[in-house]
């Protein structure tokens, strides 16, 4: 059987990625490994939190004798981990540019405490386990007008957040390379869908557009971003945990590229047609001062893993943003249960005195 270990679970891609493997692996088992931190939901897992192939474990990454039990199988029924999915990390941009020691701590601390664990417990004859780390385009920096990130690409971090994972990714060569353990790396676009936490553009420009608040566009909107589908991210991880060779590093990309006011426009044209309303929803569009260091542009090579792996990310744009919206529209109850308290508190310090 696959004993998967699944860090940051409750989040947003953590949980598409649990929900995606229980159903397509009936041979598998997931532990949940989360600390619940302000983004962790464990509602996002309401509709398998009584699958007896799921369990769930309340902690801290950087808690390494917690990890070496977790590995061991202490909370798996004695079946021990060969499989390990790293999810969990500190994300947004904003939150590292306030304050980049929980950035430090988690991304950094946390990825050296996980391979540490993994290095003390591996059976080297196990030629069944892989630790795959979840990582991100933004390690590479910043794109001009032309020309895509590749696995090549030099590393150039810009942001405390970037910076983060990139040491992370560091690591994780490093370890490769120095002990030779199963390790691969994927790095990502930017993943919309359903449960997202709202401090991220799409869910926060839906949230808002619905309570007819402003919408907070930094600078003149012209960042562009490629966006992929968190089905499709699910799907490729699931490909490279199987398929990958071992040390390497995939891309993974919508083929996708949208400007951020362009995104806010559509929205706005898709929340307003789903609810009947006059398309006035674009009046709330205010610009904000732009992000310190906000790099201009994101874009994937993801040839590799399509001629490698075969994998191409399935969802249309159009489709995909049409059920993400429909997700949050129906699951308002979601939306308005993350959105209170301490989500309020940094959204007010973030925009209050621009919005």
């Amino acid at each position: 059987m696959k004993i998967v270990l699944v860090t940051g679970g409750a989040g947003f891609i953590g949980s598409n990625f649990i929900r995606y493997y229980l159903h397509n692996h009936q041979d598998s088992v997931i532990v949940n490994l989360d600390k619940l931190t302000y983004s962790g939901n464990l509602s996002n897992l309401d509709e398998i939190v009584n699958n007896e192939r799921y369990f769930f474990v309340k902690g801290d990454i950087l808690d390494k004798e917690l990890v070496l039990n977790v590995l061991a199988g202490k909370y798996s029924n004695g079946q021990k981990i060969n499989r390990i999915v790293h999810f969990a990390a500190e994300s947004h941009v904003d939150r590292s540019i306030k304050d980049s020691s929980p950035f430090v701590q988690t991304n950094i601390v946390g990825t050296q405490v996980l391979l540490d664990a993994l290095r003390e417990s591996w059976d080297k004859e196990d030629a069944n386990m892989r630790f795959l780390h979840v990582s991100t385009d933004e390690v590479y920096g910043s794109l001009g007008e032309t020309g895509y990130f590749t696995e090549q690409t030099p590393i150039n971090p810009n942001s405390p957040y970037s910076a983060s994972k990139a040491s992370s990714d560091l690591l994780v060569r490093a370890y490769y390379e120095t002990f030779k353990m199963p390790l691969l790396i994927t790095r990502c676009s930017n993943n919309y869908g359903a449960f997202q936490f709202p401090e991220k553009l799409i869910p926060l420009v839906i949230n808002n557009i619905v309570k007819q608040e402003t919408l907070p566009v930094y600078g003149q909107g012209l960042n562009i971003r490629d966006w992929l589908y968190v089905t499709d991210h699910c799907e490729a991880i699931d490909v490279v945990l199987e398929k990958g060779k071992i040390g390497d590093v995939y891309n993974i990309g919508g083929n996708n590229e949208w400007k951020n006011i362009d995104i806010v426009n559509l929205l706005c044209d898709l929340v307003d047609e789903a609810l009947g309303r006059e398309k006035t929803s674009k009046n709330l569009i205010k610009f904000v001062q732009d992000r310190l260091g906000h790099d201009l542009r994101y874009a994937i090579d993801a040839s590799k893993i399509k001629n490698e792996l075969g994998w191409t990310p399935k969802y249309i744009f159009e489709n995909g943003i049409r059920e993400t919206v429909k997700w949050y529209l129906d699951n308002s109850n979601w939306l308005e249960n993350v959105t209170s308290g301490v989500y309020t508190d940094y959204y007010m310090k973030q925009y209050g005195d621009s919005v």
